[in-house]
């Protein structure tokens, strides 16, 4: 987000000499005043000019929070919506008490919902943004325990030096199994299938 302070004889002409140094309009801004000139007598000694700092909202995650209130409202779940930046990527998270209808089985309704919401943020952007959708840090959640998961079935495979397929998983979560296990001295993993029912196998490697 891009910042500036300006100053002006007026507030409003402080707000309209940083409008025009960021090259948008007040719609797109958030404005903070920082300074009031002062009036009257007071002007000969004091401070004659306004100072405001204005920065550019985040058009992405604006955009991204908004689509998805939206949505929310007509699905008529009551929830709170909080969103930022890390590692590159836009994260969203839902805070609710409807958590099943939002996630769906094995994730699916998150992730369609997440798909949507990426689609919304990307419109007109020149540089792809990653958007991570999560309800009640549920992907969190979810991550932990195929990690778990993953450790344990390794180490079932390691002991009888066979195979195990696991249930079909979304694109994400066969990438935290292969992730998880890639330190493995005598296991492998691999993706079979077509989608939706694609799965991971993990094999012991001799």
């Amino acid at each position: 987000m891009k910042t500036v302070t300006a100053k002006g004889k007026t507030v409003e002409e402080a707000i309209q000499n940083a409008l025009k140094e960021l090259e948008t309009t007040g719609d797109k801004v958030t404005t903070k005043v920082l300074e009031l000139p002062d009036t009257g007598l007071m002007s000969v000694f004091g401070n004659k000019y306004a100072k405001v700092e204005v920065t550019v909202n985040d058009d992405a995650l604006m955009k991204g929070k908004e689509f998805l209130a939206e949505l929310m409202e007509k699905m008529n779940i009551d929830c709170e919506i909080e969103a930022g930046y890390e590692q590159e990527a836009l994260y969203i998270n839902i805070n609710t008490d409807v958590t099943g209808i939002l996630i769906g089985r094995r994730g699916q309704t998150l992730d369609a919902i997440q798909y949507l919401v990426s689609l919304v943020v990307n419109k007109d952007r020149e540089e792809y943004l990653r958007v991570v959708l999560d309800v009640e840090d549920y992907r969190e959640k979810r991550k932990a325990s195929l990690q778990d998961l993953a450790d344990r079935i390794a180490l079932q495979v390691q002991r009888n030096k066979g195979s195990h397929s696991l249930e079909p998983m979304s694109s994400y979560e066969r990438r935290i199994i292969h992730s998880a296990l890639q330190n493995y001295e005598h296991i492998t993993t691999y993706s079979k299938g077509e989608e939706p029912n694609r799965y991971i196998v993990i094999e012991y490697k001799r």
